[in-house]
């Protein structure tokens, strides 16, 4: 299976960095954690400093499967100022099986900056709708396209996280790791509730 990655600037929103580490490897799915500092410790918007597995200068990023930005602020700022990542989410986009994640304030700040999110469903952290220009602004928490899972904040994390693993693995496995995680009360008839 091809490797994702989550990638680490500082100021970056804790809960939604981890999330998607911690639920894609419950899935079986090889994640790495990306500083794109020269250090592997990248602190977050809340204090937290992380040990990232490698930095963005030492690592080949051929053919990932997934391409993964947790929001926060600078932190979505410091990814989108970061030129190389740029080149990265490019060729990830315009590889035919290539997809990218995003939540909070990263689908506006990077990928609607960049014009990633052109003629797309998109939802963002409210108040940073207006990077996503020319984007269909969506009433969604979570939103699942052809190349894109986007999240609307920090308490999505989980969902935003879910939907990955539906969008890579199929919703069974999805379903699989929610109910391990006791995420479903009623026989997971809450879905809607999660998935928006």
């Amino acid at each position: 299976m091809k490797e994702s990655f989550v990638f680490l600037a500082e100021g970056f929103e804790e809960v939604e960095a981890l999330t998607p580490v911690d639920v894609l490897r419950r899935a079986g799915m090889p994640v790495k954690t990306v500083s794109i500092t020269s250090s592997l410790q990248v602190t977050g918007a809340h204090g937290v400093t992380v040990n990232a597995d490698v930095l963005f200068d030492n690592t080949m990023f051929k053919d990932a499967a997934w391409i993964i930005l947790p929001g926060g602020m600078p932190g979505a700022s410091n990814l989108y100022e970061f030129a190389p990542l740029h080149g990265l989410l490019v060729n990830q986009f315009e590889s035919e099986n290539g997809k990218i994640a995003a939540i909070c304030a990263s689908p506006a700040v990077v990928l609607g900056q960049m014009g990633l999110l052109k003629d797309r469903e998109a939802i963002c952290y409210p108040g940073f709708e207006e990077l996503m220009a020319g984007a269909r602004k969506s009433q969604k928490s979570v939103v699942v396209d052809d190349k894109f899972v986007l999240g609307a904040g920090p308490a999505l994390a989980l969902s935003w996280s879910l939907a990955i693993v539906a969008s890579e693995l199929g919703q069974d496995k999805a379903d699989s790791i929610a109910s391990g995680m006791l995420l479903y009360t009623n026989n997971h008839s809450d879905l809607g509730n999660y998935f928006g």
